[in-house]
């Protein structure tokens, strides 16, 4: 195996079995390393710290094991039954919750993974060029821990560094093909959603929201909503079945709203009251006139980089204010960041400062994050990027 090693006091980071290496740390690599290739991190002083995969760059070793044995299809195999175990044992996989992840990248020690699940259907996503050269093999693995899958996609297209999608000619394709499904009907909760996994966002839906999507069901009923930023309309769908009075879905893509409808569809109750809304949540939300009992917030990560963080911040900070402003007296707001650079404390100041330039009372009622299939890795704490808070404002 080649070698990667480290400046003299840089393995304090690896210690701390954070998996990721940046290359100031590099004192000198073995020659004729290529971008994904499988790499052993070693001190100043010879001594063995990491295994993982090479790649140029800001981060230069993304590490997937802090021991040193031999990697092979065995060491893969058991990674990924480790991880569909630990989804047997933390969340409730049956007929009626048949959509989860099942490889969360570096929460399950597999870092620049994505894989999730959708019923019969296994969707792909690489973040690093040293995992998608086994996507062959996980499927494999998948196909061997899940008979049940019809259906493998590899939906890496815009998810992997551009120089390796031009040298690889990578494009989004089957790894398996059973059946001739081009999208899948799946079931969360017993709420029931249409999945395009080849037009879609990220993988065709965000399962990261399904328990706080539960919450919101739970405080629907009677309930005036509006859902901002709905995508596929997740949030409506739950509180649509659990009785809210009327909900308003918002998105500026149509597209998204096409999604909304089509889920909509499927409701078994056709009495329901519902409004898809094409336009800009900032525009459409500056005068609700108090008309509204719950607010969902919900946008994209405004900031994927520490250089924009000022600025997301202030995006957020708007939303929120004027969500806060015209929100109904004793009205509940869910608002959420999925942006890895805004961590917690960030997040929860911007909500007071927004309460406060708002200037009416706001009580948190729970604190948010992202659920059980997506682990935080506790040495890797850029892996908790979603935060929530639901919020009364009297």
């Amino acid at each position: 195996m080649k070698k990667v090693t480290l400046k003299p006091t840089k393995e304090k980071s690896l210690l701390r079995k954070h998996p990721w290496l940046f290359s100031g740390a590099i004192k000198k690599i073995d020659d004729n390393i290529h971008d994904g290739d499988i790499v052993s991190i070693y001190s100043n002083k010879d001594k063995y710290l990491a295994t993982g995969h090479y790649n140029e760059g800001n981060i230069s070793v993304r590490i997937f094991d802090f021991n040193e044995r031999l990697i092979n299809d065995k060491f893969w195999e058991e990674k990924i039954s480790k991880a569909l175990n630990l989804r047997k044992s933390s969340i409730l996989i049956n007929d009626s919750n048949n959509v989860f992840r099942l490889i969360h990248a570096e929460g399950d020690h597999m870092p620049g993974f994505i894989c999730d699940i959708y019923n019969q259907v296994a969707v792909f996503q690489f973040h690093s060029i040293g995992m998608w050269k086994l996507k062959e093999l996980f499927s494999k693995i998948i196909q061997k821990l899940l008979p049940q899958i019809e259906i493998i996609y590899d939906k890496s297209e815009k998810t992997l560094p551009k120089k390796h999608i031009d040298q690889y000619s990578v494009e989004n394709s089957y790894l398996l093909k059973k059946s001739e499904l081009k999208n899948t009907n799946v079931l969360e909760y017993g709420n029931e959603f249409k999945i395009d996994w080849e037009n879609g966002q990220k993988t065709g839906f965000f399962i990261d929201q399904r328990e706080n999507r539960k919450f919101l069901g739970e405080m629907s009923k009677g309930k005036k909503i509006l859902n901002t930023f709905c995508y596929s309309g997740g949030f409506s769908i739950y509180a649509l079945n659990s009785g809210a009075k009327e909900v308003h879905s918002l998105d500026s893509s149509q597209k998204a709203i096409d999604l909304v409808d089509e889920n909509i569809d499927l409701l078994k109750d056709k009495n329901i009251k519902h409004l898809s809304i094409v336009e800009d949540a900032m525009d459409f939300i500056k005068d609700l006139n108090n008309e509204y009992d719950i607010i969902v917030l919900d946008p994209p990560a405004f900031a994927k980089h520490k250089k924009v963080k000022h600025k997301a911040l202030q995006g957020y900070k708007r939303l929120n204010i004027k969500a806060i402003e015209q929100i109904k007296p004793n009205g509940i707001l869910f608002t959420f960041s999925c942006s890895q650079v805004i961590d917690n404390n960030l997040f929860r100041h911007m909500v007071l400062s927004s309460a406060i330039i708002a200037g009416r009372n706001v009580s948190i009622l729970k604190q948010l994050h992202q659920p059980a299939d997506h682990p935080i890795n506790i040495f890797h704490p850029e892996s908790e990027y979603l935060k929530g808070l639901i919020l009364k404002v009297e």
